[in-house]
């Protein structure tokens, strides 16, 4: 299976047959019910939402909640050694609509990578894989990575970081385009083709999705926690 577009050595020493003989014994023994939902495979590119320039490509690993949620997991790459970097929620167009205004602007719409052909399910017929996609288009999604793999973190340092999607041409790094496209076989161009009969949200993207069109940062700041709440602490981080 393919490697990611983006490279960490992730610390450590080879895993011991004593941790392999283990982890296949609790394998057998215990069930992973939330896993077992996942059923797809979704591959798109997201970017930092206070820096469209640092852009990553995104493994998403989908389970229905329902028929208006989603929720995945998101690696770095397809292969069994991959990086789980983030998590991102896929919610239908009416469910976004009840989420208050400060909200909003945290979740991204998923119309133009979808009619763009950027996202796509690996492996999967163009015919089948399009069925899924006019309802994905028509969706909005909140992702947070914890591992910065764009700049070769060995492991998830720092804060978690709000992400975003692209929404224009013009916008997907060339060379991250290329590098995705040579390694799963696809031609975004030919896909955009394909899909410009599919719809976007029925009231149009809302205004305040895509962070309003503005940068959105991710930051620590200390403040006092009253001591009649909290015994013996002094201050926490948020």
């Amino acid at each position: 299976m393919a490697s990611s577009c983006h490279e960490v050595e992730v610390p450590g020493k080879p895993t011991e047959t004593g941790t392999a003989l283990l982890e296949t014994a609790t394998g057998t023994i215990q069930g992973f019910a939330p896993l077992g939902q996942i059923h797809q495979h979704l591959c798109a590119f997201h970017f930092y939402a206070d820096d469209m320039g640092r852009q990553v490509e995104a493994h998403h690993f989908c389970a229905h909640l329902n028929e208006d949620v989603r929720q995945c997991l998101i690696f770095d790459g397809p292969g069994a050694g991959a990086c789980l970097i983030g998590v991102e929620y896929f919610v239908s167009e009416p469910v976004f609509l009840t989420l208050p205004d400060e909200e909003k602007p945290l979740w991204h719409s998923h119309e133009f990578e979808v009619k763009g052909g950027v996202l796509f399910m690996p492996g999967v017929p163009g015919a089948v894989e399009r069925r899924d996609l006019e309802k994905v288009c028509r969706t909005y999604g909140k992702t947070v990575h914890f591992w910065q793999v764009d700049r070769g973190d060995p492991l998830p340092l720092g804060l978690p970081q709000i992400m975003m999607a692209l929404t224009r041409e013009g916008q997907l790094r060339q060379d991250l385009a290329d590098c995705v496209e040579k390694k799963f076989g696809v031609s975004f161009q030919k896909e955009r083709e394909n899909r410009a009969y599919m719809s976007g949200p029925e009231h149009g993207i809302h205004p305040l999705a895509n962070a309003a069109g503005k940068g959105l940062r991710t930051e620590i700041r200390e403040v006092d926690i009253p001591a009649a709440t909290t015994a013996g602490a002094a201050r926490v981080f948020t």
